[in-house]
């Protein structure tokens, strides 16, 4: 099996990362596509230099390497925001794809506290939807999965014919392998976790240009938030 998982930043996408890797029987990448995104958009990014050089910059070549198999299942972390226009995306074809949602509002204010520009394309919803409506896939909500960490985890593993593995609720704290470069910048809590964090409560009040990003981001969300994986 080959697992695509595709969600935005400050989601729940590196907990789940660790949650898949800590089976025995995966092994996890973290966003093969950074590097080439960051190379043909220009944009400026923390450690943008460093995660250049750290990976592949040839889309095609990327996406080679996501068709090879693991021992005996892959899980892939990806941004779909990485995915620009012209880059390959057949190798997702045969992958089992899911869809990592969360609240633009959570999303925007934990973005913002690591990089004071936040822009639509940023966050991803776009080209998310985008990626939905183009390969489907199963989508499942990061609010839901903190407030019933295993319920949702039996639930997303029965739904994709895996058998469910407790080694998915609890990782040691700290660095691992599978952590991109980008990890000492971005990954500081998960970093400390040793599982999923608890509930998350209401979504932030946002002000001014945050609170009309929110609104634009928000009709991409709910369509995809009506199509989520219940308990």
């Amino acid at each position: 099996m080959r697992i695509a998982m595709w969600s935005g930043p400050r989601n729940l996408s590196t907990a789940m990362m660790y949650s898949f890797g800590n089976r025995a029987d995966f092994t996890a990448r973290d966003e093969p596509f950074y590097a080439a995104y960051l190379a043909a958009s220009g944009v400026d990014h923390p450690m943008r230099a460093e995660i250049i050089a750290s990976q592949d910059n040839d889309p095609e070549e990327v996406a080679r390497a996501c068709t090879d198999q693991g021992s005996p299942h892959i899980y892939m972390k990806h941004m779909p925001h990485h995915m620009l226009e012209g880059f390959p995306l057949d190798w997702a074809r045969d992958c089992v794809n899911i869809h990592l949602i969360r609240h633009p509002a959570r999303v925007i204010a934990s973005y913002a506290a690591k990089r004071n520009e936040v822009t639509l394309e940023d966050i991803g919803y776009v080209q998310q939807a985008r990626i939905h409506a183009e390969l489907g896939g199963l989508v499942i909500d990061s609010t839901d999965i903190r407030a019933e960490p295993e319920t949702m985890l039996r639930r997303l593993c029965g739904e994709i014919g895996l058998s469910f593995d407790p080694a998915m609720l609890r990782w040691s704290a700290g660095p691992r392998a599978e952590d991109g470069i980008w990890a000492r910048h971005w990954y500081g809590a998960v970093h400390e976790s040793t599982g999923f964090a608890a509930a998350e409560g209401d979504p932030p009040e946002l002000e001014s240009d945050r609170a009309a990003l929110c609104a634009d981001a928000m009709p991409y969300y709910e369509k995809m938030w009506q199509e989520r994986l219940l308990p």
